[in-house]
């Protein structure tokens, strides 16, 4: 109800915050959950942030096109934050360098990096000053007619925060630029739909072991289009470790 920027204040009053320090826990790499391709503790990333002395850390994938519906990482007023996309002016999301890259195109995929002094020493005290008004259709109880009444327009105001507000308060801010095929398979839409759904993010990540195969050596056959291809996880995390499978044929759909 108040946002993914609930994460922080919920880690102080259940106590999770001193419990990993008690542990001896120092970083934290948080992301979301509808996406089928993340990995968990991203050594890669994690080891990045660290050797790069952040306390904060993102990890982004560069926008396909101007009017991609997302977030990027920006910088206002010297300080790291996301800029919404329907917050960013036309000429400045369709803005390119010499590179031809899009200026503003590190896409925010919600998945971050912190240390726990940063939570504990700077986000913790400066949590009631990261909400935002929001202005919602906000289903109420009639009590006349006894029933809820769902309306059509904006009738009430919520108190929101989001999980990357706590970027500006960040004194060494990482951003690490990523594959998209290789890490990004969202899940926002029903099954069914063109993109973003079940289905979509299932032949993803059969495209990945597919691919994770194929570098070790393998020949794939069978049918290459299935979306029912998988290297388990506790084969391999990122590719490694499959040359077992090097010169030998592997028939689609397959499970190694």
């Amino acid at each position: 109800p108040d946002g993914n920027g609930g994460i922080y204040p919920a880690m102080v009053k259940h106590g999770i915050i001193s419990d990993m320090k008690a542990r001896g826990i120092k970083y934290i790499h948080a992301f979301g959950v509808d996406n089928a391709l993340v990995k968990p503790a991203d050594p890669t990333f994690v080891g990045y942030c660290i050797s790069s002395n952040a306390d904060c850390g993102n990890k982004v994938l560069w926008k396909t096109s101007p009017g991609e519906k997302v977030g990027v990482v920006a910088s206002k007023g010297g300080k790291p934050c996301i800029v919404e996309y329907s917050d960013i002016s036309k000429e400045m999301s369709e803005r390119r360098g010499a590179d031809g890259r899009l200026v503003f195109g590190a896409g925010n995929i919600c998945n971050h990096f912190y240390t726990i002094d940063f939570l504990e020493n700077v986000v913790v005290p400066n949590l009631g000053n990261m909400y935002h008004v929001a202005r919602k259709k906000i289903p109420h109880y009639d009590a006349e007619k006894k029933e809820t009444v769902k309306p059509t327009a904006n009738n009430g105001i919520k108190l929101e925060s989001f999980i990357f507000d706590v970027f500006p308060l960040s004194v060494k801010m990482a951003v690490l630029d990523v594959e998209r095929k290789d890490e990004f398979a969202p899940v926002k839409n029903p099954p069914g739909t063109d993109s973003d759904s079940p289905d979509t993010a299932r032949m993803l990540f059969s495209n990945v072991a597919k691919d994770w195969l194929t570098k070790a050596g393998a020949t794939l056959a069978g049918d290459m289009k299935s979306d029912l291809c998988e290297v388990h996880p506790l084969t391999s995390y990122n590719g490694e470790g499959l040359d077992q499978w090097k010169g030998k044929t592997v028939n689609c759909p397959f499970t190694v």
